[in-house]
């Protein structure tokens, strides 16, 4: 079965040429004229991907995401912005409501193209490690984390932080890479698919706030975006 990937656009010939594009190179595609039409859509088929212009009537491309986003089951959807609306500002707008990646207008279709393919590879991936790992916490605790007090002792040492002293023993994370308690409750966070806005809801932080513990786990990790983090901290048990 096809994936199915919403164009969200009220000018039609971006609307018919990125659809047209797409379906040959395989994708199922709907398409909506503005953002109340393209959530209603999303409600009924539950596409796989968002591109969606910013500038729209009724609802615009920001508020679409953001409604997306106070959905559960679309928090990991991923999202593209084409639009001429691309200051460091507005880009910044759409980061914290939720969005993946911004592409200018105008824009090359084989760019899109790769771009789509990234986005949906590391989704794919990145929905199989969730499922992955609540089997396992469904199955009950690996063999491995059974061991007796004593022998997980040889294995997990407390790392010191330079920021928060030594960390508890008990913590059932090893933080082998330096995690501030602080970062850490915003990865937790993270990975359930909230945006920086409802992450600093949740700790009463200010998004700028988050933002900024967002990039620390970036670099701290060495991963690139927030798909590729929730990834590696899935693969490296830095999340329960």
């Amino acid at each position: 079965m096809p994936l199915i990937i919403l164009v969200a656009d009220d000018n039609l010939g971006t609307r018919l040429s990125v659809s047209d594009y797409l379906e040959m190179a395989g994708y199922s595609v709907i398409v909506a004229e503005d953002g109340q039409q393209a959530l209603s859509m999303i409600e009924t088929y539950h596409p796989h991907m968002i591109v969606t212009d910013i500038n729209m009537p009724r609802m615009d491309g920001y508020e679409l995401v953001r409604q997306v986003r106070q959905k559960p089951a679309f928090r990991l959807l991923p999202v593209i912005f084409l639009t001429e609306r691309t200051s460091t500002k507005e880009r910044i707008r759409g980061y914290q409501l939720g969005c993946d990646l911004y592409l200018p207008k105008p824009f090359e279709m084989e760019e899109l193209g790769a771009v789509i393919r990234n986005l949906l590879e590391r989704a794919t991936m990145m929905q199989a490690e969730i499922r992955f790992s609540r089997r396992e916490a469904a199955q009950g605790m690996p063999e491995k984390f059974m061991k007796a007090p004593q022998e997980q002792k040889l294995t997990s040492t407390p790392i010191k932080n330079l920021e928060n002293g030594p960390q508890d023993t008990s913590y059932s994370k090893v933080n082998t890479f330096h995690l501030t308690n602080r970062e850490q409750e915003v990865l937790d966070l993270l990975t359930t698919g909230l945006s920086n806005v409802e992450i600093g809801n949740n700790l009463h932080l200010s998004p700028r706030t988050i933002e900024k513990y967002v990039s620390n786990l970036l670099r701290k990790t060495d991963t690139s975006n927030r798909a590729e983090l929730v990834r590696f901290a899935l693969e490296n048990h830095l999340v329960d």
